[in-house]
């Protein structure tokens, strides 16, 4: 039976046990990023020094509490967690996030403290997510946060996209979920759920994703694994949810010494290079084979969360950037089919007799708004049964102003019938303005061809990955 995990999403009241004033201490944080994600419900700051911090009342313990808060998080020493979850039991508490660590990974005393977490869970009926762990944060509102953030990471993901659909991560690394909401926040890529699993005492990797896979604000869930547990479980879990929306695994361990240092972290066995890429094909999951590839992933699936087919039109006005797109899509397993009669006849009789006419496609570098146009046009009439998602490389010569070109490029992308990417290079004035227009036109962006193609490929694996 699976338990409810809506106490750790969408609580309606929280209680902080070892709430503190400085941010920079864990209980300071916890408040600061509580307060920070927008949270509505009613915060419960509780240290045995009373008085107020941040202008909330503090209570000296949870028994001073009028009823039990739906999520009781614990940020105190280890050594007195244990008593702090006999009082929640005590005192109707029945949802605990603990955050520090001190159990399993702990040595002897650690352990023992695990084994009489796990028998005070059993006897008082909790549900534990944690110790360990870095906390959770579910965001459900663009611009101005509207969600929960028990943690003490150091600052919010972006949250969900004009649409309302986010990206979630879970992760069996605090430090990579640091690192993800960095990337997200410098990328603009919509992020709003991160989970730190942490040890995993009861709740692990597989029930919040049975959870996040029911959520329709979810577009895809990513995951850092290096070890999925009950792998018979996990993959019944992880099929159910990539049935319902791209599931993209990062499973590290699958080195010799990666292997060594996935034990040294979390105690458990890591799957090697091949089990890795069996064990992701079983469970339906697209595997990226690096952070680099899962945030590729990420920003793919955040705009085209169905993925896309494996047929691409390469449309560029130059050449060498042309043939290293060919070279990475067809590393990827995509295809490149040749333009159909009809479209390769339009664009000879229009184009420079210099131009290439063919996949790809090579305006030639003074291309301007008119020849982008042209083909951009042709390969969403002509070329519409043919391709299954167009890679547009846009390279600016000092002779052409790009502003038009790009205009004119976001105009015919926001009727387009089609999956579309761009990417654009060389020394670009105004490129933030530049990709800004293309984004907001619903086109992700790239700075290299490579980068493009891998996002392709990565997209394209998912439909793979559901086909009988």
């Amino acid at each position: 039976m699976r338990r409810d995990l809506r106490p750790f999403y969408a609580p309606r009241s929280v209680a902080v046990v070892g709430a503190g004033e400085r941010p920079t201490s864990s209980g300071g944080a916890v408040l600061h990023l509580l307060e920070k994600s927008g949270f509505v419900g009613e915060i419960l700051p509780v240290n045995p020094k009373g008085g107020t911090i941040r202008n909330l009342k503090v209570r000296t313990s949870l028994r001073a509490l009028d009823k039990p808060a739906d999520l009781c998080v614990i940020v105190i020493r280890p050594d007195t967690i244990l008593d702090a979850v006999r009082e929640a039991i005590a005192t109707g508490h029945r949802h605990l996030l603990i955050l520090p660590g001190g159990f399993a990974e702990a040595g002897e005393e650690g352990s023992k403290r695990d084994a009489d977490l796990r028998a005070l869970a059993a006897e008082g009926g909790l549900t534990i997510a944690g110790p360990n762990c870095a906390g959770i944060i579910h965001l459900t509102a663009r611009g101005a946060p509207v969600g929960m953030a028990a943690t003490f990471l150091r600052d919010l993901p972006p949250g969900p996209d004009s649409q309302g659909r986010s990206i979630a991560l879970l992760s069996q690394s605090g430090a990579l979920a640091e690192e993800i909401i960095a990337k997200a926040n410098a990328m603009a890529i919509p992020i709003g759920t991160i989970v730190s699993v942490g040890n995993a005492t009861q709740i692990g990797i597989a029930d919040h994703l049975a959870y996040l896979a029911e959520d329709d604000g979810i577009a895809a869930v990513l995951l850092y694994i290096e070890s999925p547990g009950d792998m018979q479980a996990f993959r019944e879990v992880a099929r159910h949810a990539a049935a319902k929306k791209p599931v993209i695994a990062l499973i590290g361990g699958r080195t010799p010494p990666g292997g060594a240092a996935a034990r040294a972290h979390t105690g458990s066995t890591a799957l090697d290079e091949r089990a890795a890429e069996r064990f992701a094909r079983d469970c339906g999951m697209v595997r990226a084979t690096s952070l680099r590839r899962l945030l590729l992933a990420a920003r793919g699936f955040a705009r085209y969360p169905r993925g896309i087919g494996k047929r691409v039109l390469v449309l560029s006005n130059s050449g060498g950037p042309g043939v290293l797109c060919a070279d990475q899509c067809a590393i990827e397993g995509l295809a490149l089919p040749a333009l159909p009669p009809a479209m390769a006849e339009r664009l000879r009789r229009r184009l420079p007799a210099e131009a290439t006419v063919a996949n790809p496609i090579d305006l030639l570098a003074d291309a301007r708004e008119d020849r982008f146009g042209l083909a951009f046009e042709a390969a969403m009439r002509e070329g519409k049964d043919a391709f299954d998602a167009v890679l547009t490389i846009h390279v600016v010569p000092f002779m052409v102003d790009p502003v038009p070109v790009v205009a004119a490029l976001a105009e015919l992308a926001r009727d387009a019938k089609r999956p579309l990417m761009q990417a654009m290079m060389g020394t670009l004035p105004g490129r933030d303005e530049l990709f800004a227009t293309m984004e907001a036109a619903g086109v992700p962006m790239f700075n290299d061809v490579e980068a493009m193609a891998e996002t392709a490929g990565l997209l394209a694996a998912y439909p793979a990955s559901r086909a009988p």
